[in-house]
C-alpha cells in the first residue's frame, strides 16, 4: 500500500480511501492526509477505482461502485486473484502505464435477484452469481425453474446457481459449470448436488428470466448473492435477470481472458 500511494502521488494524482480501509492505513502505513482523502458511503466519484485485495475484495468494489461507470482495477493481494490480476511486484509498471493511457476498459453483465415479498437487506445485484441453497437442514430442496415463463425443470438438489460469465469461473466452476467467455452475453444455471445424474448445467442467454419457486423441509432456503447470505421463506418467488447496467473491468495490454485461463488456471497444462 506504501508503494501504491508513493508512485500515486508521484503522478499527482487525488485520491480518496474509503474511511475504513483509511482508519487501518493510519495505523499500519502511518499515513496522514486530509479529511478529504476519505470518504464513508456511496455517493464519492472518481475516474478509476482500485480495488487492493483479492476477488471478495473486487466483488465489493464492484458493489460500492455499482451503476456509476467507474472503470475498476484490481490489485492483487489475495490468493488466486482471477478479477484481481495486478500483481505486486509489477505495481509501479503497471500504474504508471495507466497514467499513459496503456489499458482498455472490459464491461461485465451483472445480475440482479427480485422477491415476490419483501426486499433483500443486502444488495440484489451480483457480479458473479445468484445462488439459492439450504438452509437448516440436511435435506435437498425443490427448486421449480422457469425461463422468461416456460416451465424448464424442478431441480431436487442442494441448491443452484445462476452465473454470469464473470462467475463462471468461481463457485459455478466448483460444481461442474462450464466457464464462458466474457463477451458470450450468457448466463450458466448450474445444479448443487443434484438428486438426478442427468440434470447438468444449462445456458441461457443473457436477456432471459430465470424465475424460481422454492420448497423446503425447514420452511426456508439461503440465498447469496456473490457471497452475501441472507435466509429467505418458503413461498416467496425470485426474479433473476440481468440488471440495468454492466461492471467495468481496467485490463492491460495484452492481458486477455484466455490468457488469464492458463495462467491462472494452468488451463490445459499437462502435469504428468
Amino acid at each position: 500500500m506504501q508503494r501504491l500511494l508513493d508512485v500515486l502521488s508521484s503522478q499527482g494524482t487525488e485520491f480518496i480511501i474509503r474511511q475504513d480501509f483509511y482508519e487501518f492505513l493510519k495505523r499500519t502505513v502511518k499515513i496522514s492526509g486530509r479529511s478529504e482523502q476519505v470518504f464513508a458511503d456511496k455517493t464519492f466519484t472518481a475516474d478509476m477505482a482500485l480495488s487492493v485485495g483479492g476477488d471478495g475484495t473486487f466483488l465489493d468494489t464492484a458493489q460500492w461502485v455499482g451503476n456509476k461507470n467507474i472503470p475498476i482495477l484490481g490489485i492483487n493481494t489475495g490468493r488466486l486473484g482471477f478479477l484481481a490480476d495486478i500483481s505486486p511486484d509489477n505495481l509501479e509498471v503497471t500504474m504508471r502505464g495507466i497514467f499513459r493511457g496503456e489499458y482498455t476498459v472490459e464491461n461485465r453483465s451483472v445480475l440482479q435477484v427480485s422477491l415476490s415479498e419483501g426486499t433483500l437487506s443486502g444488495s440484489p445485484f451480483g457480479l458473479n452469481e445468484v445462488a439459492v441453497l439450504k438452509h437448516d437442514s440436511s435435506s435437498m430442496i425443490s427448486i421449480r425453474t422457469s425461463i422468461d415463463g416456460e416451465f424448464l425443470t424442478n431441480y431436487r438438489a442442494d441448491g443452484l446457481i445462476i452465473a454470469t460469465p464473470t462467475g463462471s469461473t468461481a463457485y459455478s466452476l466448483s460444481v461442474g459449470g462450464p466457464i464462458l467467455s466474457p463477451s458470450s452475453h450468457t448466463f450458466c444455471v448450474s445444479p448443487v448436488a443434484p438428486h438426478s445424474l442427468n440434470m447438468r448445467p444449462i445456458v441461457i442467454t443473457d436477456d432471459q428470466t430465470i424465475r424460481l419457486e422454492v420448497e423446503s423441509r425447514s420452511r426456508n432456503f439461503l440465498l447469496s448473492v456473490d457471497g452475501r447470505s441472507e435466509s429467505i421463506h418458503q413461498g416467496v418467488t425470485l426474479c433473476v435477470r440481468r440488471a440495468p447496467y454492466d461492471v467495468k473491468l481496467v485490463k492491460r495490454p495484452h492481458h486477455e481472458f484466455f490468457e488469464t485461463l492458463r495462467n491462472k488456471m494452468m488451463w490445459g497444462a499437462d502435469n504428468r
